[in-house]
């Protein structure tokens, strides 16, 4: 319960704050309308991040505490306002051409329409966080330094095929031109540009993670962990979970227009997935349960291949996406427990 403390107490300022907030708008009515809204939002956050939570832990394992306590205080900052709020906020900003000042009174006291700009820009918002978490699924299975292998026929043959490495992001600009095609003409090249961006974001993240621990391992002449726990790591974990985050933010619309609602209820369920983060790392699930990062990754690699395919096809269920990644961590998870069970017999 340690792990979740300060998660729930934030839960209940911001419930608090939210009470009030409805009832000077509207009464106990409305009160109580935003109450269940905002909890409908966290919960939905929770549950379809919980992969988001593992994969963080796999990276945020390796780190030293005072990157670990970055991640939960500056990345929890980013996660909430950053993302929940200001990112949809300039993105508003840019496509309509008004000030963020203008944007926000628009969220405020026009929210149909600003949830309008912000969905009619769905193509490119997709395209850019589903390369970019097609790039992390595919680096992952293609890797010819990855010996745990769940599906083990695929893992084996795609991680051999780890000693091309610049077949992720062949596979990835490849599949972004087919997607191009079915996009309308005056979506085309912002969509194309965005994936670029994707594309381009996940591999400079990766060049100042390397450019880091070399720079280290020529100073002290040993190999650290300083491109996973330093500003590279750090950075590359904010964009992951900004890309996770991006249709969450637009599904929320499909719930409620309240630019307020939409940033505390999801910034609630980003507090429970670093406190699920640092739980994961602190308890070592991923050393006992060996194939959950697996499951992760693939629905990862689900969620991106839905997010792309979303650009042409708007229809898909944001609780589809989020089943899916549910799924794939129960079955990685039983197939770890029955692998835990087989090796402690021998």
């Amino acid at each position: 319960m340690k792990h979740f403390k300060y998660s729930i107490i934030i839960t209940i300022i911001a419930l608090v704050g939210m009470g009030i907030w409805g009832y000077m708008q509207g009464g106990i009515t409305h009160a109580i309308r935003l109450l269940s809204i905002t909890s409908i939002l966290a919960l939905m956050e929770i549950s379809f991040s919980f992969d988001n939570a593992v994969v963080n832990a796999s990276i945020l394992k390796e780190w030293n505490h005072y990157w670990q306590m970055i991640f939960l205080t500056v990345g929890m900052i980013i996660a909430v306002f950053g993302m929940r709020l200001l990112f949809p906020l300039v993105i508003v900003s840019q496509t309509a051409d008004i000030g963020l000042f203008d944007v926000w009174k628009v969220a405020l006291y026009a929210p149909d329409e600003y949830a309008r700009i912000l969905s009619s820009h769905h193509g490119e918002i997709s395209a850019f966080g589903g390369i970019f978490l097609l790039l992390v699924f595919l680096n992952f299975v293609i890797d010819d330094e990855k010996t745990v292998h769940w599906f083990k026929f695929i893992e084996k043959y795609l991680s051999d095929l780890g000693r091309i490495n610049t077949l992720p992001t062949m596979i990835s600009l490849t599949l972004l031109v087919f997607v191009i095609i079915c996009v309308n003409d005056d979506k085309k090249y912002a969509t194309l540009w965005a994936g670029v961006w994707g594309v381009i974001m996940f591999l400079g993240v990766k060049i100042i993670g390397e450019i880091l621990e070399n720079q280290h391992t020529k100073t002290y002449g040993v190999v650290s962990t300083v491109a996973k726990g330093g500003i590279g790591g750090f950075i590359y974990l904010e964009i992951l979970d900004a890309s996770f985050s991006f249709d969450g933010v637009i599904g929320a619309f499909a719930i409620t227009t309240d630019i307020l609602t939409i940033m505390v209820g999801l910034g609630i369920g980003a507090f429970f997935v670093r406190s699920m983060t640092i739980y994961l790392v602190e308890q070592g699930t991923l050393d006992n349960y060996i194939y959950l990062e697996h499951g992760a990754h693939y629905a990862i690699g689900i969620l991106a291949l839905l997010m792309l395919i979303s650009i042409s096809y708007h229809d898909i269920p944001e609780i589809v996406t989020g089943l899916v990644g549910i799924t794939f961590i129960i079955l990685s998870y039983f197939s770890s427990k029955k692998y835990k069970e087989r090796y402690l017999k021998k």
